[in-house]
């Protein structure tokens, strides 16, 4: 039984070596992990915005009203007797940076 005994502090001393190894060890893995998460969520709001993308370009297509909104919104162009009313843009924390 007493030879047996090596195998537990072996074991012990490999998870000590694994817990303090920042290159390879646990904390490597917890990072990224935590890297992947964050990846993850990226890549979904991305999809979001590539479905949005998407349905904009098909009323684009076949949307008359859509097509001269968005070159109206883009040019800012009005009709005649329309009235343009421009909203301040936000105000950003440079100020160097409109």
């Amino acid at each position: 039984m007493r030879g047996w005994l090596w195998i537990p502090a072996l074991l012990g001393v490999a998870f000590v070596v694994a817990a303090l190894d920042g290159d390879s060890g646990i904390r490597s893995w917890m990072r990224l992990r935590a890297e992947f998460g964050a990846a993850r969520g990226r890549i979904e709001a991305m999809g979001a915005e590539v479905d949005a993308l998407q349905r904009a370009a098909a009323a684009l297509e076949s949307d008359e009203f859509a097509i001269e909104r968005a070159i109206r919104e883009r040019l800012e162009y009005a009709r005649r007797g329309e009235t343009v009313v421009r909203l301040p843009r936000e105000h950003h924390a440079n100020p160097r940076f409109p």
